[in-house]
């Protein structure tokens, strides 16, 4: 009797433990406010021992069949199982390892076994004024077969399963147990193989998509809300110009002056922020120039962004090269729009690499070119950057004089 004590006693412990991870930063409320919310999801804390799961919706115990008891304090390998796909695993790992959102088709598993098909939408949460990840949301939206589809959207849903191969190394400095999200340590599902010939890959409908970003935006609200009361306001991009350095008057009227759509970003920062942003590039994205400045470019990404794109830029910016994607990105509304994207290293008048130069073109978009083919006429834009940063640089004339 007294050992089943002392355990009751130490899960309500735990329980408060977890709970506190929510309430310290949202308020006492928010747990009845997430409650009372629609579809399937869950919140992680990335700086807890083992990355747990802190909170589970009504939704998600529905859809796999778990207690919230067997869910809160579990790693979200919780629902992984056998037949799980490595190149999704993959995909959603890099995701959290470059703290962006991603949406990916994956098969899941239940408490009793059975393998279930859901598109997965993983989004971190941030602290609105210094950018660190509090935590990060999962979202579920269950993909039916091609022959159960009907015209309405139906519920969302986990952290996906994951293999040992797919293990991470550690890698972000805010998030100290992040990568142990991706560790099948528990090896489950093996059980599971008579299922398996029966789930064939499924594809998510652009409802799905939909009812998934739905889902994750009324949560964000839920969150931003409760956090003012406590102080801390948090949201769903690292956008905080607080640090960022700002440029002279100077080289801010040169810069004006090109007309393209562009952002200057400083690698030599912590995230490589956006340091200044084009009015044709506000035009293009919806964003006000506030809500860039301190961002990293990643804030364009979604959920059809390809990661080995995002991977060339990242090898051409280690190496000072220059590179010309194509690039699927998001504007502020979440329209995506396909982008010829021009990337280009910006040396000031000693050589070294002051910035990096980011041209952003809609290909879909009639424009005049002069007579230029587009790659030509984003060049024109980078060597007027060129030109405006390595002129000032010379005088010493780039940042404002109290920096």
């Amino acid at each position: 009797m007294e050992s089943s004590a002392a355990m009751a006693a130490a899960e309500e412990e735990e329980e408060r433990g977890l709970a506190t991870s929510l309430t310290a930063r949202y308020s006492d409320w928010v747990l009845e406010e997430l409650d009372e919310l629609a579809g399937s999801f869950l919140l992680t804390d990335p700086a807890m021992p083992g990355h747990p799961i802190v909170y589970a919706s009504r939704g998600l115990l529905s859809l796999t069949g778990y207690p919230r008891r067997d869910v809160l304090g579990r790693n979200a390998r919780l629902f992984q199982g056998a037949a799980t796909d490595r190149a999704a695993v993959a995909g959603v790992r890099e995701a959290v390892r470059a703290q962006r959102a991603h949406q990916v088709a994956i098969l899941n598993y239940r408490r009793d076994g059975s393998p279930h098909w859901v598109l997965l939408h993983v989004a971190p949460v941030f602290h609105a004024a210094d950018g660190r990840v509090l935590h990060f949301l999962a979202v579920q939206v269950p993909i039916a077969a091609a022959t159960e589809r009907r015209a309405a959207c139906r519920g969302p849903a986990v952290f996906p399963a994951c293999r040992e191969e797919a293990r991470v190394e550690e890698e972000l400095p805010c998030a100290s147990h992040a990568g142990e999200v991706f560790v099948d340590t528990d090896k489950r599902g093996l059980e599971t193989t008579r299922w398996l010939d029966a789930e064939e890959p499924r594809v998510a409908s652009s409802c799905d998509k939909e009812k998934a970003l739905s889902t994750a935006n009324s949560i964000f609200s839920a969150l931003n809300r409760y956090s003012k009361l406590t102080g801390l306001v948090v949201c769903g991009k690292r956008c905080s110009s607080v640090g960022i350095p700002a440029l002279s008057s100077s080289l801010n009227l040169s810069l004006g002056r090109i007309k393209q759509s562009f952002v200057l970003t400083d690698r030599h920062l912590p995230d490589m922020p956006i340091v200044y942003a084009s009015d044709a590039f506000l035009s293009l994205t919806g964003y006000s120039r506030e809500e860039i400045l301190g961002c990293n470019c990643r804030f364009l990404s979604g959920p059809g962004t390809s990661v080995e794109v995002l991977e060339e830029i990242n090898r051409n910016i280690c190496s000072e090269q220059a590179c010309t994607v194509h690039l699927l990105n998001y504007r502020k509304d979440g329209s995506a729009f396909r982008d010829l994207l021009q990337v280009s290293p910006i040396r000031n008048a000693s050589g070294k690499v002051a910035f990096h130069v980011w041209v952003h073109l809609d290909e879909s978009a009639k424009c005049d070119f002069n007579g230029l083919t587009p790659e030509i006429w984003q060049l024109g834009a980078v060597g007027a950057v060129r030109v405006a940063v390595r002129s000032l640089s010379a005088s010493g004339s780039l940042l404002r004089p109290s920096q």
